[in-house]
Protein backbone atom coordinates (compact mmCIF):
# COMPACT_ATOMS: atom_id res chain seq x y z
CA UNK A 1 0.00 0.00 0.00
CA UNK A 2 2.86 2.37 0.60
CA UNK A 3 3.53 2.95 -2.93
CA UNK A 4 0.12 3.16 -4.05
CA UNK A 5 -0.53 6.03 -1.56
CA UNK A 6 2.93 7.67 -2.53
CA UNK A 7 1.42 7.73 -5.92
CA UNK A 8 -1.97 9.04 -5.09
CA UNK A 9 -0.13 11.66 -3.29
CA UNK A 10 1.80 12.55 -6.40
CA UNK A 11 -0.78 12.72 -8.76
CA UNK A 12 -3.27 14.40 -5.79
CA UNK A 13 -0.12 17.18 -6.33
CA UNK A 14 0.11 17.27 -10.34
CA UNK A 15 -3.84 17.27 -10.65
CA UNK A 16 -5.18 20.44 -9.24
CA UNK A 17 -2.33 22.56 -10.30
CA UNK A 18 -3.36 21.61 -14.32
CA UNK A 19 -6.83 23.77 -13.27
CA UNK A 20 -4.72 26.29 -10.92
CA UNK A 21 -2.58 27.10 -13.87
CA UNK A 22 -5.29 26.69 -16.31
CA UNK A 23 -7.21 29.24 -14.21
CA UNK A 24 -4.30 31.63 -13.69
CA UNK A 25 -3.30 31.73 -17.57
CA UNK A 26 -7.14 32.79 -18.61
CA UNK A 27 -7.88 35.13 -14.93
CA UNK A 28 -4.39 36.15 -13.72
CA UNK A 29 -3.94 36.14 -9.95
CA UNK A 30 -7.68 37.03 -9.41
CA UNK A 31 -8.22 35.13 -6.00
CA UNK A 32 -11.33 36.78 -5.77
CA UNK A 33 -12.55 35.35 -8.81
CA UNK A 34 -11.22 31.78 -7.80
CA UNK A 35 -13.22 31.94 -4.87
CA UNK A 36 -16.36 32.88 -6.51
CA UNK A 37 -16.06 30.46 -9.44
CA UNK A 38 -15.57 28.11 -6.34
CA UNK A 39 -18.84 28.67 -5.23
CA UNK A 40 -20.36 29.24 -8.67
CA UNK A 41 -23.06 26.75 -9.01
CA UNK A 42 -24.96 24.68 -6.80
CA UNK A 43 -22.66 21.51 -8.00
CA UNK A 44 -19.60 23.42 -7.26
CA UNK A 45 -20.99 24.85 -4.68
CA UNK A 46 -21.45 21.25 -2.90
CA UNK A 47 -18.56 19.39 -4.30
CA UNK A 48 -16.27 23.06 -2.35
CA UNK A 49 -18.16 22.40 0.76
CA UNK A 50 -17.39 18.58 0.87
CA UNK A 51 -13.98 18.75 0.13
CA UNK A 52 -13.78 22.06 2.97
CA UNK A 53 -15.14 19.68 5.50
CA UNK A 54 -13.53 16.83 4.46
CA UNK A 55 -10.15 19.01 5.06
CA UNK A 56 -11.09 20.08 8.47
CA UNK A 57 -12.03 16.14 9.59
CA UNK A 58 -8.56 15.68 7.77
CA UNK A 59 -6.73 18.02 10.61
CA UNK A 60 -8.87 17.21 13.51
CA UNK A 61 -7.11 13.54 12.57
CA UNK A 62 -3.96 13.84 11.91
CA UNK A 63 -3.53 16.80 15.10
CA UNK A 64 -5.30 14.52 17.82
CA UNK A 65 -3.24 11.35 16.15
CA UNK A 66 -0.49 13.22 16.67
CA UNK A 67 -0.59 13.15 20.57
CA UNK A 68 0.83 9.75 19.68
CA UNK A 69 4.50 9.54 19.33
CA UNK A 70 4.35 7.25 16.49
CA UNK A 71 2.17 9.28 14.63
CA UNK A 72 3.85 11.10 11.71
CA UNK A 73 4.17 14.99 12.40
CA UNK A 74 1.03 16.92 11.43
CA UNK A 75 2.81 20.16 10.18
CA UNK A 76 3.46 19.70 6.81
CA UNK A 77 0.23 17.60 6.15
CA UNK A 78 -1.64 20.52 7.41
CA UNK A 79 0.61 22.84 5.54
CA UNK A 80 0.08 20.24 2.04
CA UNK A 81 -3.55 20.23 2.14
CA UNK A 82 -3.41 24.36 2.68
CA UNK A 83 -1.73 24.28 -0.69
CA UNK A 84 -2.11 22.05 -2.80
CA UNK A 85 -5.15 19.90 -1.12
CA UNK A 86 -6.59 17.26 0.36
CA UNK A 87 -6.18 14.93 -2.81
CA UNK A 88 -2.07 15.18 -1.92
CA UNK A 89 -2.28 15.52 2.03
CA UNK A 90 -4.49 12.40 2.38
CA UNK A 91 -2.55 9.70 0.50
CA UNK A 92 0.80 11.31 1.85
CA UNK A 93 0.07 11.39 5.32
CA UNK A 94 -1.02 7.37 4.86
CA UNK A 95 2.05 6.89 3.04
CA UNK A 96 4.44 8.64 6.34
CA UNK A 97 2.23 6.91 8.51
CA UNK A 98 2.42 3.49 6.64
CA UNK A 99 6.73 4.15 6.23
CA UNK A 100 6.43 4.75 9.87
CA UNK A 101 4.76 1.13 10.74
CA UNK A 102 7.87 -0.08 8.62
CA UNK A 103 9.98 0.75 10.31
CA UNK A 104 8.77 0.37 13.73
CA UNK A 105 8.07 -3.90 12.86
CA UNK A 106 11.04 -5.67 13.38
CA UNK A 107 10.73 -9.18 12.98
CA UNK A 108 12.80 -11.57 15.62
Amino acid sequence: MKRIYLFLAIIGAITPYIFYFQFIQVEGLNFSLFITELFDSKASSGFTADVLLATVAFWLFIFQRAKNTTAPKPLIFFILSCTVGLSCALPAYLYANEKQRAVRFVPF
